[in-house]
């Protein structure tokens, strides 16, 4: 059997039974908690990148849409990293994308000279919620890292994509006609 149908094999076969005990399989075919630190970081990308999913139902600039599909792939790449102990999937052009792409996004767009809030178009508030849980996959991958070594590809990517995340929450307002929404200290203080 090749490598092809084997994958077609296991993802065909959904409901297995084989974690009604609390127990998970990772991709070298050991298995381990449910709540283990390997498996709170691969949840906390799975669900960045289902954000993201969510993000790209918005009309966006075609730039943008493209960038966040590649960062969709990449993050199954991540996955598959966390997923394999001890492999090493991610690569530093995959962090020297990012860095690029932060750095064209932000060049469109005004100096910060305030914090801003988390809102403004739907798209921009959805990328804004997704920075934040790249945030916490970043600090579920950190308490990993702490117990197993994981690439510093891995961990630079995820730092970066949090970054990148913010820059396109700002671009997507600015995209759709809105600017940023500016923090405004002591506003409700008595």
């Amino acid at each position: 059997m090749n490598d092809t149908q084997r994958k077609g094999n296991r993802l065909s076969k959904i409901v297995t039974r084989t974690g009604d005990a609390g127990t998970t399989g990772l991709g070298d075919g050991s298995r381990t908690g449910k709540d283990s630190l390997r498996i709170d970081a691969i949840g906390e990308v799975d669900e960045l990148n289902s954000g993201l999913g969510v993000l790209l139902c918005e009309e966006m600039p075609e730039a943008m849409r493209a960038a966040l599909l590649d960062i969709q792939n990449d993050l199954f790449d991540l996955g598959g990293e966390l997923c394999l102990p001890g492999m090493e999937v991610m690569k530093d052009a995959q962090v020297a994308r990012l860095e690029a792409q932060a750095e064209a996004f932000n060049a469109e767009l005004t100096m910060l000279k305030e914090f801003i809030l988390p809102g403004g178009t739907r798209a921009a508030s959805l990328a804004h919620l997704s920075r934040t849980v790249c945030r916490r996959a970043e600090r579920a991958m950190v308490r990993l890292h702490a117990a197993e070594p994981l690439s510093d590809a891995a961990r630079r990517y995820i730092n970066r994509l949090s970054d990148l995340l913010f820059i396109l929450g700002r671009a997507l307002n600015r995209a759709g006609g809105r600017g940023d929404v500016l923090w405004q200290k002591g506003k409700n203080a008595a």
